[in-house]
Order: C-alpha cells, then structure tokens, then sequence
C-alpha cells in the first residue's frame, strides 16, 4: 500500500500528520501512510483546519473537497479528496 487508494469518488489517503513543523508538506511516509508536515499547531483544530487548507492547495481541489474521515484528534488521519479520480491519482504518483 502506498498511503493512498482511488475510488469513484476521489482518493482516500492514510496520514500521518506532524503538527509545529518548519514548513508545510507531503511526501512518502511508511508503507502504510503518507506524511504531512504542518506549520500549525496542535491547538483548538488550528492543525487540522491547516491540514484541509494545504490539501486542497496542493491537489487543486475546493476546501469542501477535502474531509476528515477519521482520526480528527490524532496524529494518524484518514481524509478524502473529492475530485476526478485519475487527476488525483496522477497527483499522488509523483509524491
């Protein structure tokens, strides 16, 4: 598994989220998870409402087009992008 699956609806991709880092970014993470750095931090859902920000920037997507599935407390995320399938799933080969 490679951190990400496309599905008819988008993607779905299995975080692991670091909060308080120096800049903001995603790339390959363990097997199992892409990583993202955040600048935010960790406080009063600042680092996931960064994290939904820098998502949709990145793949080019409307902030209502990315959710959290799961893991809003923690660390470990699951998050869906909502958009053309193949678009994104050509975005997510190159990280």
């Amino acid at each position: 598994m490679s951190g990400w699956r496309i599905d008819d609806e988008g993607a779905i991709l299995s975080l692991k989220v670091t909060p308080r880092a120096s800049k903001d970014s995603i790339g390959p993470g363990d097997a199992d998870r892409l990583a993202v750095r955040l600048r935010a931090p960790p406080v009063d859902g600042a680092a996931n409402a960064a994290l939904i920000e820098f998502l949709a920037r990145h793949f080019d997507l409307p902030r209502r087009g990315v959710s959290i599935l799961s893991g809003e407390n923690a660390r470990l995320k699951r998050v869906r992008l909502s958009g053309d399938p193949a678009h994104l799933a050509s975005l997510l080969e190159t990280l």
